[in-house]
């Protein structure tokens, strides 16, 4: 009896295993393809004939996208903006949390319906366009930053987190020992939250990096423009010179507008993705946040 339960239990864990890495194929293999697309032959990948590994190994998609030099400065003020307004909605995302988790908060649930109220309606695109232009933050960096600082969402992530992991006997020892609200959250709550904040460092570095509708709109400035909105200007650009050229410039102008499509997602991607693997194990405690263990 006890042997079938064990193999019972070995076929399950080899099923699920073997579901595990064909879950991880299938989301691997689009990155690993997008990348050795970016170094072959645009006609190769066309045809389908590209699987594995890279054929007629093909760099002028890289070369033109080193000599753009508005791409640098686009890194540039994607870093500057993706460093400022993580740390600003930090900045206000972990106090936020850990207020709204005290249950002695006066207005506790009125505040957390408010903020709830804004993920589901908002004034819209227009009023934020005329708000941001009448404070005085256009064609700036707060312009870009400050209308996304907090992500509702993140602060409930927050605010669970604080509830779950500092419990109410901790605060009254620690206001037995003379401690204040302000002493308890900075040197037992924030010491404490190490792995939430690793966790909403990560969320909003993503969502930071990855602005492109903002920039566009409350950005005039060539000169400030993100890396995404520079990559799509790179990328228009190629295809309009594709698209007047004729006879042979215009089949490698085609060519090197497919190419840049898989360049440019490489060049994008690829800071995130080299400081992920070290975030990795703090955003797999922060995603347990609130499950039942046992």
């Amino acid at each position: 009896m006890k042997k079938g339960i064990l193999n019972n239990d070995r076929f399950f864990r080899y099923g699920v295993y073997a579901l595990l890495i064909l879950i991880s194929i299938i989301i691997l293999y689009p990155l690993y393809y997008v990348l050795i697309a970016s170094v072959t032959d645009p006609a190769v990948v066309g045809s389908g004939k590209m699987l594995l590994f890279p054929k007629e190994l093909y760099l002028e998609g890289y070369r033109q996208m080193v000599k753009y030099t508005p791409l640098w400065r686009g890194y540039m003020n994607t870093v500057l903006q993706t460093v400022i307004g993580t740390t600003i909605a930090i900045g206000i995302t972990i106090p936020a949390g850990y207020a709204l988790s005290r249950r002695d908060l006066p207005g506790r649930r009125k505040i957390m319906f408010l903020f709830t109220f804004t993920m589901f309606f908002n004034g819209g695109l227009i009023p934020m366009y005329l708000t941001v232009r009448k404070v005085g933050i256009y064609d700036s960096i707060w312009g870009v930053i400050l209308p996304v600082a907090l992500s509702v969402y993140n602060l409930i992530v927050c605010r669970s987190f604080f509830e779950s992991s500092l419990p109410e006997e901790l605060l009254d020892a620690a206001k037995i020992d003379g401690c204040s609200d302000f002493g308890y959250f900075f040197w037992i709550g924030i010491p404490l939250a190490k792995t939430i904040i690793a966790v909403l460092c990560l969320f909003y570095a993503t969502g930071f990096w990855n602005q492109f509708f903002y920039p566009l709109m409350f950005l005039g400035s060539e000169d400030k423009m993100p890396l995404q909105v520079v990559i799509r200007n790179l990328i228009l650009l190629n295809q309009s010179k594709a698209a007047s050229s004729i006879g042979r410039s215009a089949i490698e102008g085609a060519k090197m507008a497919q190419q840049l499509k898989y360049c440019v997602v490489v060049a994008s991607a690829a800071p995130l993705l080299a400081v992920y693997p070290f975030l990795q194990k703090y955003f797999a405690r922060g995603i347990t946040i609130g499950a039942v263990k046992g």
